[in-house]
């Protein structure tokens, strides 16, 4: 999805790498035949969900996307979005699919903010998302705020860092990591072809 925000380019390029055909657009009629969404972002909340909504891609994803339960794949602030709500420089709704809230990471020893670098996910193995990848296993993340789910149901993946935050979430067909995958190297590469499989059985 195309929306003037986000890693664009090198989600566009790892997924090409993973056998999908990647279309960068924020045409409605292109929303109609795709086999699955990745909503990207790198940045503020607030400027990302207005940029979203501007372009009245908020309606076309619910119209096009999860009216038909289409696979859609949250990126870093892509996964933010999902949300209620953020406190991100002020409060903001979000797209609501997800019920929670994103907060600011508050550290518990001397963690520094924002969070940048490798750091571990732990996962009970039993979502497609995270097969063959072991709990354990180190992602990328850039982030300085945290998604609050409001029901366990839809936790994925943990993160121990300013006490543990959720880094992967989940609700019938729409996906979401705190980390970039396409920064992820090897392991990265296995998740986004993860999501592809799980993708091309719809």
């Amino acid at each position: 999805m195309n929306y003037g925000v986000g890693n664009i380019d090198s989600l566009s390029r790892a997924l090409t790498v993973c056998g999908a055909k990647p279309l960068l657009t924020d045409r409605e009629k292109d929303f109609k035949v795709v086999d699955a969404c990745v909503l990207p972002g790198v940045g503020a909340f607030g400027d990302a969900i207005k940029l979203l909504r501007a372009r009245h891609l908020d309606t076309i994803l619910e119209d096009q996307i999860i009216a038909y339960d289409i696979p859609i794949l949250g990126v870093c602030l892509g996964m933010q979005l999902l949300a209620s709500r953020s406190f991100e420089l002020g409060e903001h709704e979000g797209l609501g699919w997800i019920p929670g809230t994103v907060k600011p990471l508050k550290p518990t020893a001397k963690e520094r903010i924002p969070h940048v670098g490798w750091n571990s996910v732990e996962h009970d193995g039993s979502d497609p998302l995270f097969d063959g990848i072991p709990s354990g296993e180190d992602f990328y993340f850039v982030h300085g705020y945290h998604f609050d789910v409001d029901s366990p149901s839809n936790i994925l993946g943990k993160t121990s860092y300013c006490g543990k935050f959720t880094s992967a979430v989940r609700h019938k067909n729409i996906f979401g990591t705190q980390f970039h995958p396409e920064k992820s190297q090897g392991i990265g590469l296995r998740l986004l072809r993860n999501f592809i499989h799980y993708c091309e059985k719809f």
